[in-house]
């Protein structure tokens, strides 16, 4: 399984993402789940995938053909879509006729192939954008009432995100927000885990501002998870009832 998640706020787009894949408890590997689409000073687009391998890797790599294609143009290449809202109609058609021709090649076997995706960007002229996109190729998109989404099994970190993120929040509040929300889902679930990928787009700024990758061990990330645990067996233990 995995955990994504990208926050859209006033100051900008900040996104993370884990790195497991697990076919069963004996296979668990290690890939990316983070894919950069940049043409810096013209647009930016990031791409979270969760859901099976063979799906978002097929979507992803078709989607880049189409971006190296000389010929594509507006309507099948992401890096030429006149706004952000076609740039995620292009990748909703292109995961939906992914997953169903991978969900007919296997259904003798009785295998599931589904896909969501979380795609964040801007492009110049344009406002940012983020996005939920579903396994059917249709999404939604991150409001001010709504200013996150999550892909995955994004129990465990919602409730920190429904309680500090606000479009107001600051993009250094932003970032540890969304890692202790992917420090309570790897402390419940064995099927999210390390390394993390962390990146920051600042407000029209067209290129990713910050890009971070934190290895299992990573000094910081241990400090904030136990600083995060302390305070809250502290606060548990003031409460009254």
């Amino acid at each position: 399984m995995t955990y994504c998640v990208g926050l859209k706020l006033n100051a900008g787009l900040v996104l993370l993402s884990d790195t497991r894949t697990n076919a069963g408890l004996d296979n668990i590997s290690t890939y990316r789940k983070m894919y950069f689409f940049e043409q810096p000073g013209e647009r930016v687009i990031v791409i979270l995938t969760a859901g099976s391998l063979s799906v978002t890797q097929t979507a992803l790599g078709r989607l880049q053909e189409a971006v190296d294609d000389p010929e594509a143009d507006e309507t099948s290449s992401i890096m030429k879509a006149t706004s952000m809202l076609q740039v995620a109609t292009i990748i909703g058609d292109t995961l939906n006729r992914t997953r169903r021709e991978i969900a007919e090649q296997t259904r003798d076997l009785n295998q599931q192939a589904s896909a969501s995706f979380i795609v964040a960007g801007q492009r110049k002229g344009g406002e940012m954008r983020l996005f939920l996109i579903y396994p059917q190729g249709n999404f939604i998109m991150a409001t001010d009432d709504t200013p996150f989404l999550q892909i995955g099994e994004h129990k465990y970190g919602k409730p920190i995100l429904d309680r500090v993120v606000t479009p107001e929040t600051s993009l250094a509040d932003a970032q540890k927000a969304v890692l202790l929300s992917m420090d309570s889902t790897l402390r419940s679930n064995l099927s999210v885990g390390m390394p993390l990928d962390l990146a920051v787009i600042e407000r029209d700024a067209l290129c990713i501002s910050s890009r971070r990758r934190i290895l299992d061990g990573d000094p910081a990330f241990m400090a904030m998870s136990a600083a995060w645990s302390a305070a809250l067996r502290d606060s548990f233990v003031k409460v009254k009832i």
